[in-house]
């Protein structure tokens, strides 16, 4: 299942960068901006007279492909995440190296925090006495 994620992945991003480059040929109302900026003229002289519908296509299946990608992933890792076993489930463990002049031998480390940790005293403001009527 983890392959066809990252398969699946990787497909989304080729979408999502086709779509950024689509959308910016795209020539504006106005005709000036970041369309005649990135090749507009270009587009328009290799589609031919039906430039805008030919671009406007490409990002309307360019964006159902998109919308549907990230959908099924998401369903997949939802899938994933459901039915992993106990050691995908599980949070990632952190190994921290042990102190052994602290822990004499024979002794565990947690009698040993118990013996050294010293007693914390917390001062509490007396209680209010409650309001006679």
């Amino acid at each position: 299942m983890s392959i066809l994620i990252g398969i699946f992945t990787f497909v989304l991003i080729l979408v999502s960068l086709f779509l950024v480059l689509v959308i910016l040929a795209q020539k504006s109302k106005s005709d000036g901006g970041m369309g005649a900026a990135l090749g507009g003229g270009m587009a328009e002289a290799t589609f031919g007279a039906d430039t805008g519908n030919v671009l406007t296509k490409s990002t309307i299946n360019a964006c159902i492909a998109f919308f549907v990608l990230s959908f099924g992933l998401y369903l997949a890792h939802l899938h994933v995440s459901k039915t992993g076993t106990g050691a995908e489930r599980a949070l990632p463990t952190i190994s921290v190296p042990a102190e052994e002049a602290a822990v004499p031998a024979g002794a565990t480390a947690a009698a040993t925090t118990a013996e050294t940790a010293p007693a914390v005293e917390v001062a509490l403001p007396p209680a209010a006495a409650p309001a006679q009527p």
